[in-house]
């Protein structure tokens, strides 16, 4: 019988276990890839308060080794489903049944695909969804980064650093990313933009060879020859399991006020839960909102 235990290890998971260890009370994390989300995937972090700059695995890293030596317990298992009793909840994992007086959900998002022909087939053959795991692999390549946010930006610029050419496809005319981004693409010689474009086809035998980008405006579509595609297009909650056990909006975001959610005792944290700004420095906010309140309701409950 564990306290807490907390449904995913990202930043918002992680600072929940350092908040609720705090309190004397025990914690297990369960996750089912690796520790520390999608942070792990930035190469350079600046923007959160009193770190000048870190790289996302540092960073990642650095909250880890916190949480664990506070005396959390990780273990690396896909969670399947919760059940909400009165007095105790338990979270079912492939492996396990654990028991627990509070559950905290912070179970992060997962890549957006773009849900055409051969995507799949081409995953890990020259698809892509984390150019820092894999841009290494083309070096002096051709590459393509769908996408416009801040995510495709940091792609694009890191893959010209050691690619040939790097096309940034984007379905609208102006991209959404941060502008000091966009203005350090500019100063990339080996950055070409197709904008107003969205990509129709993905070609290849066994690997992929081409993309089939179409103007939104002439509808005419146009191969470009690329050994890898990097997509960032955004991401979507990874709530499914939750749907019989929590209220979710139209978009698959748990609907929470200050972290708590429609189920007693069950808590959340981070971008899995319906809210306006999704930022690092936020995903901690939210694990020390979701911590705290996950120690009242024990010591309120028990």
């Amino acid at each position: 019988m564990y306290d807490v235990i907390i449904v995913g290890a990202g930043t918002a998971g992680l600072s929940s276990a350092i908040y609720v260890l705090r309190s004397g009370k025990s914690v297990l994390l369960l996750e089912k890839n690796y520790y520390g989300g999608q942070i792990v995937n930035a190469s350079e972090i600046e923007n959160y308060p009193a770190i000048k700059k870190i790289s996302g695995y540092d960073f990642a890293t650095t909250l880890y080794e916190q949480a664990k030596n506070f005396g959390a317990v990780i273990e690396y298992e896909k969670v399947v489903s919760v059940e909400n009793g009165v007095y105790e909840k338990t979270v079912i994992t492939e492996k396990n049944r654990y028991k627990c007086k509070s559950v905290i959900i912070a179970s992060g998002l997962q890549k957006r695909r773009l849900g055409i022909e051969n995507e799949e087939k081409f995953t890990g053959r020259g698809v892509s969804y984390c150019a820092v795991c894999d841009g290494a692999f083309y070096k002096g390549k051709n590459v393509a980064v769908a996408g416009g946010g801040n995510t495709a930006l940091a792609d694009a610029l890191l893959l010209s650093e050691y690619c040939s050419k790097v096309y940034i496809i984007h379905r609208r005319k102006e991209f959404r990313g941060e502008k000091i981004l966009a203005e350090k693409l500019t100063k990339r010689e080996n950055i070409s933009y197709m904008l107003n474009c969205t990509i129709t086809a993905l070609n290849g035998s066994e690997r992929l060879e081409s993309v089939s980008v179409t103007s939104n405006d002439s509808r005419i579509p146009n191969d470009i020859e690329v050994s890898g595609l990097f997509i960032a297009i955004g991401q979507v909650p990874d709530n499914e399991i939750f749907s019989g056990l929590l209220e979710l909006d139209e978009n698959g975001y748990i609907i929470s006020k200050d972290c708590s959610t429609s189920a007693d005792g069950i808590f959340t944290a981070g971008d899995c839960r319906q809210k306006d700004i999704k930022q690092l420095a936020t995903a901690v906010s939210d694990g020390a909102t979701a911590g705290i309140k996950a120690c009242e309701y024990i010591n309120k409950k028990h």
